[in-house]
C-alpha cells in the first residue's frame, strides 16, 4: 500500500470535468485507489464519490493505492493531479 499527500491545484477544485479525468485515469489500474479528505475515504474510480467529496482548490488529499500495479498507478495519478487534472493552472514559481 502506498500513500501520498497531494494538493488540488486546478482553479475549480474537483468539479465534474477534473473529477471525470481523475476517475478516467484511476480505472486504468487494477489497484484499489481511494483518497482521504476531511475524515472521509473516497473511491477515486467513482465520479459521484469524487464529486461528493467537494474538494476545493488548494486543499490536500491523501491518495491511497493498494494492489499489483500500485507504483505505476500512484505515479501517474499523483502526476495528473499535480498538473491540474486537464485544466489550466499557473506554473509554480520557485
Amino acid at each position: 500500500m502506498l500513500t501520498k499527500t497531494v494538493v488540488i491545484n486546478n482553479p475549480t477544485g474537483l468539479h465534474l470535468r477534473p473529477a471525470g479525468n481523475l476517475c478516467k485515469e484511476a480505472v486504468k489500474y487494477k489497484s484499489r485507489i481511494t483518497f482521504n479528505y476531511r475524515n472521509n475515504n473516497t473511491n477515486a474510480k467513482s465520479v459521484l464519490s469524487v464529486l461528493a467529496a467537494c474538494v476545493k482548490q488548494g486543499e490536500s488529499i491523501e491518495l491511497v493505492v493498494e494492489g499489483d500495479d500500485e507504483e505505476e498507478a500512484m505515479a501517474n495519478i499523483s502526476r495528473i493531479i499535480e498538473e491540474g487534472l486537464g485544466e489550466g493552472i499557473e506554473p509554480k514559481s520557485e
